[in-house]
């Protein structure tokens, strides 16, 4: 996966921008972050809830990790070269419906 999937992924989801955060590219819904890639090209930073953070780590999915910079913070790293598509398409839906305005999630499923 690279970030032009990621695009593509979001493109799905009602009221997303895509702008910057630390000066990499991200998306954000209705001004709240949703994802950015990192430094490294290759990992994307998800916002999710502390919940969904700990039982992906929990997995054992080579796909997710943190790195102490993250230890407290609502947000799951991804290593794009691993994960599948059909996984990050969901695990992107999952931070949209989370943060998105429930209106918007109202009108999306509807």
């Amino acid at each position: 996966m690279t970030w032009d999937d990621v695009r593509r992924l979001v493109g799905r989801l009602e009221g997303c921008e895509e702008g910057t955060s630390y000066g990499t590219p991200a998306f954000r819904v209705r001004r709240t972050f949703l994802c950015r890639l990192r430094e490294e090209p290759d990992v994307l930073v998800v916002k999710v809830d502390h919940e969904e953070k700990a039982a992906l780590l929990q997995s054992g999915d080579p796909a997710y990790f943190t790195l102490p910079h993250y230890d407290g913070y609502p947000a799951i790293l991804v290593r794009l070269d691993v994960i599948a598509e059909a996984e990050l398409a969901e695990l992107l839906e999952l931070a949209w419906r989370t943060h998105a305005p429930a209106k918007l999630v109202r009108d999306h499923d509807a």
